[in-house]
């Protein structure tokens, strides 16, 4: 008895699952050879470092001098003497205000004192012809009192005249501005016939000294209490000298050329901030540095003699902020969580979860999780492409070269 023909769905379902079966079996024989290899990866094999430790700090740069000029007398600027942007010198005149009016006052106080002295003398003779009358009784002696009165009065007269030529010569200088430090100006804030005040203590233009510079630091306390305990356990050494060294890095990530000088630390902490305040001095003689730059600055810390360093592509983030190394135990790879210390020249200073000879896994994350077995190639720095080298080479069949089993030390070089 003939079957019925099969319709068109049955016969499209039977084409599916046969197609399917045959890529099964094509597949399985490649899939199990690509789960017994080894994937090629680069490593490096940690020893303890005797390193510098440091730590990067934000920073601001202060002018080691700034001096605000200001009008000291009121009056109209007839004359502005210097190059904005220029350096001047100390005494040198700035700016001119008219000083026609204190001359005025100066010729009138000049002149007070010409009369208080014409006066003293008139005074201090009739005192003394009074003296000799009245030993002859030709005059009472309330008379002679009055003299002597009059010639000691005439006296202090003097006295305040020749304050008040003083004061007016004062204020006849305070119309030539001068500078009162070495140093850079900058704009100037008024123009010739703009009227200034003392009162309102006018500022006329600023001059700053930059062939030094502060450079002030925060740092929060918890960074501090970290490096006292790490000092007072013996972990980290203090130089040789005991002084810190100082270095800035600049906004576009430069290291400036000269080294700086801790001048103090802060005793009190702010209560807003939790912060407390540091203060260096650096050297500024091409006026690099400029006040109110951002920069880094790089405080050292002391020495670790057992510094457990690795390169800064090694250490793995995950989405919480934890830290992981990928190690290699046994020939397969091992997921390690550490606790990362700053960043050293590139390389990450790990201060816990790290033992002397792990094998750490420097590239080559892409194939490769946890458990996976690996070949384990020394890192070289000089590559830019890390294992890519080595995995092409494992990949087309061929023996990896002599010691090329060999993990590679923290520095880039074997640890044979």
């Amino acid at each position: 008895m003939l079957k019925p023909p099969l319709s068109g769905w049955q016969r499209t379902s039977i084409i599916v699952l046969l197609s399917a079966g045959m890529l099964a079996a094509c597949s399985e024989e490649p899939e199990q050879k690509q789960q017994g290899m080894k994937v090629p990866v680069n490593v490096v094999t940690v020893e303890p470092t005797a390193t510098e430790v440091t730590v990067d700090l934000p920073g601001r740069v202060e002018a080691i001098k700034d001096a605000q000029i200001r009008a000291r007398v009121n009056g109209i600027v007839t004359d502005i003497k210097f190059e904005q942007g220029g350096n001047v010198k100390q005494g040198q005149s700035l700016f001119t205000i008219d000083p026609a009016p204190y001359q005025a006052v100066l010729d009138g106080a000049r002149a007070q004192l010409l009369q208080a002295e014409a006066d003293a003398k008139s005074a201090r003779l009739l005192a003394q012809r009074y003296g000799r009358l009245v030993k002859d009784n030709a005059v009472s002696r309330q008379e002679y009192d009055n003299a002597q009165a009059a010639a000691a009065q005439a006296e202090a007269a003097i006295a305040a005249a020749k304050a008040a030529v003083q004061s007016a010569q004062i204020d006849l200088g305070y119309t030539e501005v001068v500078a009162p430090i070495d140093g850079r100006i900058g704009k100037s804030y008024v123009t010739e016939g703009a009227l200034v005040s003392a009162t309102q203590a006018t500022q006329l233009a600023l001059v700053q000294q930059l062939d030094q510079v502060y450079v002030d630091i925060t740092r929060s306390t918890t960074q501090v209490m970290q490096l006292r305990k790490a000092l007072e356990s013996g972990v980290l050494e203090q130089t040789a000298d005991g002084s810190a060294k100082v270095e800035v890095l600049l906004e576009d990530g430069t290291k400036y050329p000269e080294s700086g000088k801790l001048l103090f630390s802060g005793v009190t902490v702010d209560p807003a901030t939790g912060q407390v305040s540091l203060r260096a001095v650096f050297p500024n003689d091409d006026q690099i540095l400029l006040p109110g730059m951002y920069v880094r600055v790089r405080l050292g810390q002391g020495i670790d003699r057992k510094a457990m360093l690795v390169p800064q592509q090694a250490v793995q983030r995950s989405p919480d902020g934890s830290s992981t190394l990928m190690l290699v135990k046994d020939g397969k790879v091992a997921a390690t969580p550490v606790t990362v210390g700053p960043l050293l020249d590139n390389k990450w200073l790990i201060t816990d979860g790290l033992s002397a000879g792990d094998v750490v896994i420097v590239a080559g994350f892409q194939k490769i999780r946890p458990g996976a077995p690996v070949e384990p190639i020394p890192w070289n720095p000089d590559q830019p492409t890390g294992a890519a080298g080595g995995q092409q080479a494992n990949a087309s069949g061929k023996a990896p070269t002599k010691n090329s089993n060999a993990p590679a030390s923290a520095n880039g070089e074997s640890s044979n």
